[in-house]
């Protein structure tokens, strides 16, 4: 291991854009495809998980996601998964993060809305009990299910209204699904006082990233990665300070880019655009926080005192309560300095 790793591995930080079903370890995925053997193709051998989680496309990604969260057919799976991915990003130093969910995938199967806030408040409050990590809530509309989902996401996160939720988001596929008809949800969840995440430009071009600033009040984008298309669009983010959730290996796994040669990143870094990086779905691409940490070193030539500063752009950029940001920005400064 080298210094630098050595150091990314013990750096307190943020997580600012992770999915809830996509932080699911492979342990974690085979407990709950044990559960529902009966019902499920997904495997619960470990060289069968990794090979089944080998993409060939963005849509493809998509499809063996969907079917992992197939997993979660009851109250108890839901608080199993919080609670074991609030113990996987802590091992790695995390001491803040807000987890993308989507209730609405998991009301499609029968879970009751009260049901499923009522699980992940709980394996949240235990999580930070056990691990010492706060963990906030995105609610994301799945935008291959349109409208109707954005009707039921948006109802819970405005009539539920749990303790933990910060913002409202907007995931899955990109292509054929037009920002601007959700437009109406993201107005009434700002009026509630949400903030407004949605996932634009991995997979589309810069006209996503727009759409998403013009029409659903964009405060981070996530992922935005092929803004590096357009020079005025970055320097609008730049001086708008909207922060790009850059995931550089999902980016690279999903086909998104070519290579990590061919990533972006630097590009819109040099630009000023402010990005945090992040992680995604973690053990679907195989990576985890701190591999990422490490490749974007690697790509934007950092040495400890850049990597710092990108935890630190993490915390200033996360919606996390003030006295959470002061400690965990001490954390680092301390860890720093040591």
């Amino acid at each position: 291991m080298t210094d630098l790793t050595e150091f990314i591995a013990g750096l307190p930080k943020a997580e600012l854009h992770v999915h809830h079903v996509g932080s699911a370890s492979m342990q974690t995925v085979a407990t709950l495809a044990e559960r529902h053997a009966d019902s499920t193709a997904v495997p619960t051998d470990p060289e069968a998980l990794r090979e089944f989680y080998t993409f060939t496309d963005f849509a493809h990604f998509i499809e063996v996601y969907l079917a992992t969260v197939d997993l979660l057919r009851t109250p108890e799976d839901l608080w199993t998964l919080t609670h074991d991915v609030a113990r996987d990003l802590a091992a790695q130093q995390v001491r803040y993060v807000e987890l993308t969910c989507t209730p609405y995938t998991s009301m499609a199967v029968g879970i009751a809305a009260e049901a499923y806030v009522e699980a992940i408040e709980d394996a949240r409050r235990r999580a930070e009990a056990d691990f010492g990590i706060v963990m906030r809530w995105i609610f994301d509309i799945p935008g291959e299910s349109g409208v109707p989902a954005a009707d039921v996401t948006l109802d819970v996160a405005t009539r539920l209204q749990p303790d933990a939720l910060v913002g409202f988001g907007l995931g899955g596929p990109e292509v054929g699904v037009p920002r601007p008809q959700f437009a109406p949800h993201f107005a009434a969840a700002r009026a509630a006082g949400l903030h407004s995440v949605p996932h634009a430009g991995e997979s589309t071009g810069p006209e996503t990233i727009r759409d998403a600033l013009d029409h659903l009040g964009a405060e981070r984008i996530g992922h935005g990665i092929t803004a590096a298309q357009d020079p005025a669009l970055m320097e609008r983010l730049a001086s708008e300070g909207i922060v790009l959730e850059v995931s550089p290996t999902s980016n690279v796994r999903t086909r998104s880019v070519a290579s990590f040669d061919e990533h972006p990143l630097p590009q819109l870094v040099a630009a000023g655009v402010p990005i945090t990086i992040n992680s995604d779905d973690p053990p679907m691409f195989e990576t985890t926080l701190n591999t990422e940490y490490a490749v974007a070193a690697d790509l934007l030539d950092l040495d400890r005192s850049g990597v710092a500063d990108l935890a630190r752009a993490a915390v200033r950029a996360s919606f996390a309560p003030d006295d959470v940001t002061a400690r965990v920005s001490a954390e680092i400064d301390a860890y720093v300095a040591r």
